[in-house]
């Protein structure tokens, strides 16, 4: 695994929210949109989730053959929520469970797929575009709803497709997975190209609306997995610290 967060991109939340944005745009111009992932043995899914009112965030990281998709490791991470849910502020508050899931799977992933934005935010930097900048690993947001820009009407088919725009700038896409189904907002987190981001979520898209990655991670984070919890491996970290769940 690539070099943890510091204080300089995931500092303790002070509750200073305009200090706050100046980071997210100070390391939003750290972001590269080239493709610069490798040949890609492994991918990986996040999503996340919250427990007991909010107070625990509950991280999910599935690791997949990027060849046949399937499922290699299964990881959920708990810790106690670092910040009240500030609009665009998100990625502060969900970073660091997602990066302690993500540092218990075995292996590092080539290709991270992470359910939320990448560059399509106010200011560039949702959560898998600020989870790609700290770990170094090519990350694309999956997100099922659009946060900021504007686009015009998608195709009905699969593979149709519209530019998402925001201030006369391209930001991502908006992408139809499945024919007739509600279309994904699909922008590149880091080190993976505008171009490319949609090609790759297609082509993890099965019969389901989701990309494999982030549809295997998203029933983990909001409590719907039923598969074989033989392969799962659960990293409690309250437990693990020895505070009440």
């Amino acid at each position: 695994m690539n070099q943890g967060p510091d204080h300089d991109t995931l500092p303790p939340w002070n509750g200073d929210v305009a200090a706050a944005r100046a980071l997210q745009s100070q390391l939003a111009a750290q972001v590269r949109l080239v493709d610069e992932h490798p040949p890609l043995p492994f991918v990986a899914g996040l999503d996340v989730g919250f427990e007991e009112g909010g107070a625990v965030t509950r991280a999910a990281a599935v690791l997949l053959d990027a060849q046949s998709m399937e499922p290699l490791a299964e990881v959920v991470a708990r810790l106690p929520t670092c910040m009240p849910y500030i609009p665009g502020l998100l990625s502060f508050r969900e970073l660091p469970a997602l990066l302690k899931a993500l540092e218990q799977l075995p292996r590092t992933p080539d290709l991270v797929f992470v359910d939320g934005h990448g560059v399509a935010h106010p200011r560039g930097l949702g959560i898998a575009a600020h989870l790609g900048v700290i770990t170094g690993l090519p990350a694309i947001g999956v997100a099922k709803s659009i946060l900021v820009g504007r686009h015009d009407e998608v195709g009905p088919h699969r593979g149709d497709r519209a530019p998402l725009l925001y201030k006369d700038r391209v930001i991502g896409c908006v992408l139809r997975s499945k024919d007739r189904v509600r279309p994904l907002v699909v922008s590149p987190g880091h080190r993976v190209s505008m171009a490319s981001a949609p090609e790759l979520v297609l082509a993890y898209c099965t019969k389901y609306r989701l990309p494999e990655p982030t549809r295997l991670a998203d029933r983990l984070a909001s409590r719907r997995d039923t598969l074989s919890r033989r392969r799962a491996q659960v990293v409690d970290e309250a437990s693990a610290e020895g505070t009440s769940r």
